[in-house]
């Protein structure tokens, strides 16, 4: 059956309550709190309006946080001692609060809340052999493109092979006119690049974790293919802040390709020209020999190390992640549903723009799980930026990398060869 907003109230009510809640002994005034962030947040109240809890539970607090600050206040609420019972995290910061002892792992009556979901969002929360958090939304980033530029040009749309892809593009740049591209790579965004790196297969850190792998082949690959796109005409070397207006530049033909997640959907529908809302489309990552990869993201919600109302919490965590709850937050948000079931039960795969997310999700790759990670991709495109501007060859480029990553990672190894002697 398919379930609707109709559903929402009375299925969120009659959630089972075992055997995730236990006895709180709380008093009335100790609420539990959770911190989230953005559309979620604002959400959160009607979610959980609707979840009838027994009279010994504690009154829920929720704890709305700006994403531009939520990290900040993440770490220095870790280091005060002032960190809620539960939180919504993003997916690339899992690595780091886990690795402080901000997090507490999954606990094994808990762990049926990972079934049904996607294996990579998953594979994010696992660190260390320990699951530190249940995914709460999904998003990843794919091709976002101009179905009648392609068209014109003789392509359904994006070829999934990296040389039909590239064929493709020369052509659509044909089509597009002079002073106009195929496609957008800022050169300050480091999403492009290691979408390339996954697609080919890369690993880009190895030793567990301690140092880089940016000079192995598969790496090389995929950032000698980035700098042909630029080297051939393909893509303007330019960042995002030399971009006026991403939707405008898309609308007139600058560019008919870029890269980005689910939530372009939306920005295009609302700001593209009503003439052009027919001729955009999206498209699953190409890859050497076929569809490549991308790095899954998102949101999971994660119970603090050292809080209250533990078992409060994990059925907290339970009843935001279960199915009707995630189809009443896409409907409330459009965030794209961490359950596979719920794909189904919200008609999202009959969504022509939204159906290539579960193809690549499917086939998505989690990037390495080191809190030095932000940082490490940082450098490489610093560095990749400068190779496309002729500084760096790809083989010194490569080693750049390398050495940068090898510089970040230096306490990693001191503390992983520690662990070894010990």
């Amino acid at each position: 059956m398919q379930l609707t907003r109709r559903h929402m109230a009375g299925a969120l009510a009659a959630l089972p309550l075992a055997p995730l809640l236990g006895g709180c002994g709380t008093r009335e005034d100790d609420a539990l709190t959770i911190w989230a962030m953005g559309n979620e947040a604002a959400s959160l109240p009607a979610l959980l309006g609707g979840i009838a809890w027994p009279a010994d539970a504690p009154p829920i607090a929720v704890q709305p946080l700006p994403w531009t600050a939520a990290h900040e206040k993440l770490l220095t609420g870790f280091a005060g001692g002032s960190l809620p019972s539960v939180g919504q995290v993003g997916n690339s910061w899992i690595a780091e609060l886990a690795a402080i002892g901000a997090l507490a792992p999954v606990p094994a009556y808990a762990r049926r809340l990972l079934h049904d979901q996607f294996g990579a969002v998953v594979d994010t929360n696992r660190i260390a052999g320990k699951t530190w958090g249940v995914p709460w939304y999904v998003d990843t980033r794919l091709q976002f493109y101009r179905k009648d530029l392609f068209a014109r040009a003789g392509y359904d749309g994006p070829p999934p092979d990296w040389a039909g892809w590239k064929a493709a593009l020369h052509k659509v740049k044909e089509q597009a006119g002079d002073g106009n591209y195929a496609l957008l790579y800022p050169l300050n965004e480091y999403e492009q690049l290691t979408t390339l790196a996954l697609s080919a297969g890369a690993r880009m850190l190895h030793d567990e974790g301690g140092r880089g792998a940016f000079s192995e082949p598969e790496f090389k690959a995929a950032l000698a293919f980035y700098k042909s796109l630029f080297d051939e005409g393909l893509a303007p070397r330019v960042s995002m802040a030399q971009i006026s207006n991403v939707w405008t530049e898309f609308g007139r033909g600058y560019f008919s390709l870029f890269l980005s997640g689910p939530w372009t959907i939306g920005d295009l529908k609302r700001r593209l020209a009503p003439a052009l809302q027919d001729d955009w489309g999206t498209a699953v990552n190409p890859g050497p020999d076929g569809i490549g990869s991308a790095a899954p993201g998102g949101s999971s919600l994660v119970v603090f190390a050292d809080g209250a109302h533990d078992k409060a919490a994990w059925d907290l965590v339970a009843r935001l992640t279960a199915s009707v709850a995630q189809l009443a937050l896409h409907e409330a948000t459009v965030d794209l549903p961490a359950r596979r079931s719920v794909w189904t039960a919200a008609g999202l795969m009959r969504d022509p723009a939204v159906a290539p997310f579960r193809v690549q999700l499917e086939r998505a790759t989690a990037l390495p799980k080191v809190p030095e990670w932000e940082r490490i991709v940082t450098e490489m495109q610093i560095v990749a930026e400068r190779m496309v501007r002729g500084q760096f060859s790809v083989d010194e480029a490569a080693r750049e990398i390398d050495a940068r990553a090898d510089r970040l990672l230096e306490k990693r190894r001191w503390m992983l060869e520690k662990g070894r002697a010990l």
